[in-house]
């Protein structure tokens, strides 16, 4: 549980750099909402990476390149449900950008992205134990 309560406040932290990076975009340069929102998601992506890789599961002992990979395969994949459900939400129901943003950062981040980052990218390495360490095996005598 509390895993889940320190992956949740990561995201909160990695919503705010994600949101205002969004507003900058859209209301600031008059970049498409589209174009914003994954701007957004791109930056609450590499501070949401960082923050779960040191603070939330601990998995400093992985590669940071093998989880890089992996955040990245999982974090377009979140990119991807992000922009279709902003755009779903605020084309076909009239509403807001921002109001569809965050229905669908929380359906997205607790049903996919918390999931997926547990599971695969920040998974825990079984260490593998070797039977006979180095130094402990002693070979055979041989009868000449």
């Amino acid at each position: 549980m509390l895993t889940f309560l320190k992956a949740q406040t990561a995201s909160v932290g990695a919503t705010i750099v994600d949101f205002l990076v969004t507003i900058l975009a859209v209301e600031f340069f008059g970049s498409w909402y589209v174009m914003g929102t994954m701007l957004g998601t791109a930056s609450g992506g590499v501070t949401h990476f960082a923050l779960s890789r040191e603070w939330v599961f601990h998995a400093e002992d992985s590669s940071v390149s093998m989880q890089a990979i992996r955040y990245f395969i999982i974090w377009n994949g979140s990119l991807v449900l992000n922009a279709i459900g902003i755009y779903v939400i605020t084309h076909y129901a009239g509403i807001s950008y921002l109001i569809s943003k965050v229905i669908t950062s929380v359906v997205i981040g607790v049903g996919y992205n918390y999931l997926m980052q547990k599971k695969f990218v920040f998974r825990k390495v079984r260490q593998t134990v070797n039977p006979f360490p180095t130094g402990t095996w002693k070979q055979p005598k041989r009868w000449s």
